[in-house]
């Protein structure tokens, strides 16, 4: 028997949440507003109108039970987003400034190294590079890549230089880039 929490959780409605809250909220007619939001019930119609019926309990359950805390839910409960990770939707998360910790983690895969070595680490299709807090989440972001190698940003020295730091509501580090004098590789 399954878990309780494994029970609840609907990998193919976080992917679908995805698809649309990051990258493509037209596919199903829908527009986020500056701060990515979106009506909830706009977004479970327009889902339902394009063959992805999800109940309001499903979309709930998800949201709760994300390992990587992907969606926020507004305070009314009447809206969602996207915590981080947008790509060809422009939006603007309202993030302040915070205070990184001195050190930083970036997981990529290994083919990648020779590259972010000489050019640093860039958002790429992203806006903001994602950084975590700790090496073991760095390792599961970068085995989704390949052959995962762990980078450590000297973050309290970028910080020092002006770079700015935002965390977002799943607890991600944001940054524009991550030039290659900050960046070491975890042995």
């Amino acid at each position: 028997m399954k878990k309780n929490d494994e029970m609840n959780d609907h990998p193919h409605i976080s992917k679908f949440l995805s698809y649309i809250l990051r990258h493509h909220p037209e596919s199903i007619g829908i527009t986020l507003d500056s701060d990515g939001w979106v009506e909830i019930d706009l977004l479970l119609a327009q889902a339902q109108k394009h063959g992805r019926g999800i109940s309001r309990q499903e979309l709930q359950e998800t949201v709760d039970n994300n390992s990587k805390k992907r969606f926020t839910v507004s305070e009314d409960g009447c809206r969602i987003r996207a915590a981080q990770g947008h790509s060809t939707v422009q939006v603007s998360m309202n993030l302040a400034p915070q205070m990184p910790p001195d050190v930083l983690y970036h997981g990529t895969a290994t083919r990648f190294l020779d590259s972010i070595m000489r050019q640093g680490l860039q958002a790429g299709a992203r806006h903001h590079v994602h950084l975590s807090a700790d090496r073991e989440t760095a390792v599961k972001v970068g085995q989704r890549h390949g052959k995962p190698v762990v980078l450590c940003i000297d973050a309290a020295a970028m910080h020092q230089a002006g770079w700015a730091f935002y965390l977002s509501d799943n607890q991600v580090w944001l940054t524009e880039a991550v030039p290659p004098q900050y960046l070491a590789v975890v042995e």
